[in-house]
């Protein structure tokens, strides 16, 4: 599935939508600054994933800092049968380059 921007990612954060956002960073990264995602680090998906099977058919949407570790935990998430899952191209450094 097609990457998502962080323009539209607020657009629809903005409007109230019920997303499915997984956080992919270390805690640490999360409690400096995180858009309410769902924490899972990158290193710990593998042992969440059964936790995850709910949305196999639903859009995940996926970040990090930079959208590195992201892309990778996408790969992963297809490869589990995911089908939805969207990277957010440039993560959190996009993001509070456009929105802090």
């Amino acid at each position: 599935m097609e990457d998502i921007t962080v323009q539209e990612l607020k657009t629809r954060i903005d409007n109230g939508e019920k997303l499915n956002i997984i956080d992919v960073r270390e805690s640490y990264e999360y409690e400096d600054f995180n858009i309410g995602g769902r924490l899972i680090p990158l290193a710990e998906l593998p042992s969440m994933v059964d936790d995850l099977t709910d949305l196999k058919d639903s859009e995940v949407i996926v970040h990090c800092r930079s959208g590195n570790r992201s892309a990778t935990a996408k790969a992963f998430l297809n490869s589990q049968g995911f089908t939805k899952v969207r990277n957010l191209l440039g993560g959190m450094m996009d993001w509070q380059a456009h929105f802090s």
